[in-house]
């Protein structure tokens, strides 16, 4: 069964940094591209970031570009997103997912694997 994992959520204060991790079992990320989402209450899913399969490649959403940054290590089958510079408007639970980044990856629909999520709270 493929399954993600999310870590290293937490409580932090603005300005502050934060590394996401996504660890896979079951399956091998080699072959797949990672997606980085979130979702703050009342509001809708967005893309974060996302990441090609051999690394090569990453997309961000604007609202990220500077501040975050995704990187993968095969060999431990992880995904990260180390987040700096965080504000409180980055507060959502955050779920990463394997499928592709092609031109609409912010929209997930070319996503599957989603992982529980893991909690980002910026906040003083």
């Amino acid at each position: 069964q493929l399954q993600l994992v999310e870590s290293g959520g937490g409580l932090v204060q603005p300005g502050g940094s934060l590394r996401l991790s996504c660890a896979a079992s079951g399956f091998t990320l080699d072959y797949y591209a990672i997606g980085w989402f979130r979702q703050a209450p009342g509001k809708e899913r967005e893309g974060v970031s996302c990441i090609s399969s051999s690394g090569g490649s990453t997309n961000y959403a604007d609202s990220v570009k500077g501040r975050f940054t995704i990187s993968r290590n095969n060999a431990k089958n992880t995904v990260y997103l180390q987040m700096n510079t965080l504000k409180p408007e980055d507060t959502a639970v955050y779920y990463c997912a394997a499928g592709w980044c092609g031109p609409s990856w912010h929209h997930g629909a070319d996503f599957g694997s989603w992982g529980q999520g893991t909690q980002v709270t910026v906040s003083s």
